[in-house]
């Protein structure tokens, strides 16, 4: 068994007791674990304050000075212990309301100390409440430091006094005996082309730095060695699957050439057609395609996926799309019915609310392949659906499917895996993009159609409501329909936001003279179906929604799309909504409402959305603001268990990681070389399980 698989009860002080905490507070199970247990931040101790110097907006400081007029002030609960400090420049005086009594028997007068700790300013003097002291004598005049700060829980910090000294307490001891242990995980030739630190060394230096640029080395060290070893774990499984999965091939593409020059009615962009030509390289090579295309909303994809679905039913092959809603199910194969209809095509729809009849028609054309191509939800999934063929699998908006889910569909063709196409309208990142998707091969529509305007952002107060009001008017009495969306259903007492309840109630009473649909996620389906049909027919001009139209139907007529309480959202979601609107030819709006008070991060989304229409550039921004974990929506479980790299700072080091990863494959595949030996015997020595390549074990 590995020294780093020792069970952390076996550390010294540490007992069965503490290691039941550590295990349940902090997932800290072994040795690994508590060394890979990085400091969130560091406490400068390299710098002295003078007193005169100190104000409130410093943070822990430490000032050097001789401690004098110590005293208890005070009765009972109210007791407390005072002195001051003095260097010179001025006093400090200093306060502590816990622990009076061993305070007494240590803290001498006429001391010097070396005082660490908050200040605040008292009165206009500065003060400090429970410092820390160090006595400064020859034997030890006062180290200079960076102190670790780890994180920990409030029930361990204030039940069982395991605060982050306690952690660093621990660390200390564990890297005495562990250090000698750490065998080197990296190729000599890495570590010298990228000049990085050793192993050994740079967890030292993260747990204890001794200057500000050995503790940036060890960051380095650590970041590149955690993306390096994601990228190749993903690179390896990208290369493995085009080496033994085997793809049908779609060469042929009759139907395509008719449908180009005798059905199309518009010009392709120049992006599309890049797109498409790297789906029919990937169907002519003999391989699964496993691609994700990325687009922006009203790019074009569904396009590019009806002309993939062509090329495999030119082949023998059946296809199949699959959206996460009913809605987009619905829209999707209305928009493809009318080209299918005119090639000759069969197109099926299979959603929850297929009628049973309709049902077992569509599964006897499946099976016989009469039928070419399904659209649909999840029903898709379901073990009654199943194929004569299969070689095409599409999912819209995928990263609303789990694994299991889309693996569920791969099985439907039991002698050879379909090809696969995840499309998504949700900008992702490039470097989300590497590391969630770094097995997949990558294609960006990043064109809008011609005669697509860009759509028009502004914020506005809830005080320019009105203006708002006739601004809408005006628009819908030239025949326009609007959007209003809210964040909430019914009002919350816990947030001051505008509700959907009272929002239609006061865009009723507004716009008499107007019809009104109303949508939201706790009505049924058919209910939701039955609004939106309205809006569809232009039966009504005004939609009051939730955010369940994020992904929702095409009606190019809405020009308007005004969202309530736009602080609430994060920049991904108003995105999204601002892209239901700018479908047609009209000139269209986003109009994003809010209150006078703003939080920093609410001002930059709000900026940024009036700033610019890059779907990219916002995903980029949104990354900064949020973090990777709750960016994704039904994310891969796992992947993102980054120990210490950071998907929003660390880019570039992602980017020379996996190139570095590449590099290594393409020279040696399969780590056979003895210059290797490191990087193979790191990942033999992990589990089988090992979602994070670049964990200790």
């Amino acid at each position: 068994m590995s020294f780093f698989n020792t069970k952390i009860e076996n550390l010294r002080g540490v007992g069965s007791q503490r290691a039941t905490l550590l295990q349940k507070e902090l997932n800290i199970f072994t040795y690994g674990d508590l060394i890979q247990r990085y400091p969130f931040r560091y406490l400068d101790r390299t710098q002295f304050y003078n007193i005169v110097d100190l104000h409130d907006d410093l943070p822990y400081v430490q000032v050097k000075g001789i401690l004098r007029n110590r005293e208890v002030v005070g009765e009972g609960p109210k007791q407390r212990m005072v002195a001051k400090v003095s260097d010179g420049s001025a006093e400090l005086e200093l306060v502590w309301f816990k622990g009076v009594k061993w305070l007494q028997s240590v803290v001498k007068n006429h001391q010097e100390y070396i005082v660490f700790g908050k200040p605040t300013m008292f009165n206009g003097k500065p003060q400090m409440a429970h410092p820390e002291l160090e006595e400064v004598t020859e034997a030890k005049p006062g180290q200079s430091f960076l102190q670790p700060v780890y994180n920990t829980t409030e029930k361990l910090k204030n039940y069982h006094r395991i605060d982050s000294k306690a952690i660093a307490r621990m660390v200390s001891d564990l890297l005495k005996i562990a250090l000698p242990h750490v065998q080197e995980s990296l190729s000599p030739e890495l570590v010298q082309r990228y000049g990085l630190m050793s192993k050994a060394e740079a967890y030292q230096q993260i747990h204890f730095p001794q200057t500000p640029e050995l503790l940036q080395a060890a960051r380095f060290r650590l970041k590149f060695e955690e993306l390096f070893y994601v990228q190749l774990k993903l690179l390896r499984q990208k290369d493995q699957r085009k080496v033994t999965l085997a793809g049908q091939i779609f060469k042929e593409v009759p139907t395509l050439v008719h449908f180009y020059k005798n059905v199309l009615t518009f010009d392709l962009t120049g992006a599309q057609k890049r797109v498409i030509h790297d789906i029919y390289k990937d169907f002519c090579a003999g391989k699964q395609m496993n691609r994700l295309l990325q687009g922006d909303v009203g790019s074009g994809k569904t396009i590019v996926a009806f002309i993939s679905m062509l090329m495999a039913a030119d082949n023998g092959a059946q296809s199949c799309l699959m959206a996460p809603t009913e809605i987009l199910a619905d829209q999707h194969y209305q928009g493809l019915k009318v080209y299918a209809d005119l090639l000759g095509l069969k197109l099926g729809k299979l959603t929850g609310s297929t009628r049973t009849s309709d049902r077992r028609v569509l599964h006897e054309q499946l099976r016989s392949g009469e039928m070419h191509m399904l659209v649909g939800t999840h029903a898709l999934l379901e073990d009654v659906v199943q194929f004569h063929n299969l070689g095409l699998t599409i999912m819209d908006e995928q990263h609303r499917f789990g694994v299991a889910q889309r693996s569920k569909l791969w099985q439907k063709n039991p002698h050879v895996i379909p090809h696969v196409l995840v499309m998504t309208a949700t900008p992702i990142p490039r470097t989300l993009a590497m590391t969630l998707y770094g097995d997949l091969d990558v294609s960006v529509i990043d064109e809008l159609p011609a005669g697509r305007k860009p759509i028009v952002t502004v914020h506005r107060y809830d005080a320019n409501r009105l203006k708002v009001f006739q601004f809408l008017r005006d628009q819908v009495n030239l025949g326009r329909q609007v959007y209003i969306v809210y964040p909430l259903i019914e009002e919350s007492e816990t947030m001051d936001y505008k509700d959907l309840t009272d929002g239609y109630e006061s865009v009723a009473r507004a716009f008499p003279e107007f019809q009104i649909s109303i949508v939201h996620g706790r009505m049924k389906a058919e209910q939701k179906d039955f609004e939106m049909q309205r809006f569809v027919n232009r039966e009504t001009q005004i939609m009051v929604a939730t955010t369940v139209i994020e992904v929702g139907v095409n009606v190019p007529n809405a020009s308007v799309m005004i969202i309530e309480s736009a602080e609430r959202f994060g920049l991904s979601q108003l995105h999204q909504l601002r892209g239901r609107v700018g479908r047609g030819a009209e000139q269209s709006y986003c109009i994003l409402m809010t209150g006078y008070k703003l939080s920093k991060d609410s001002r930059i989304r709000l900026e940024t959305m009036v700033r610019t229409n890059n779907g990219f550039e916002i995903a980029d921004i949104d990354l900064k603001l949020r973090g990777p974990g709750d960016l994704m929506g039904t994310q891969q479980s796992g992947v993102l268990d980054l120990l210490i790299a950071d998907l929003a700072k660390d880019g570039r080091i992602l980017t020379e990681s996996r190139a570095a990863a590449q590099e290594l494959l393409n020279d040696d595949p399969g780590l056979a070389k003895p210059e290797n030996l490191n990087i193979r015997r790191h990942i033999a020595s992990l589990p089988a399980t090992a979602v994070n390549w670049s964990r200790i074990s």
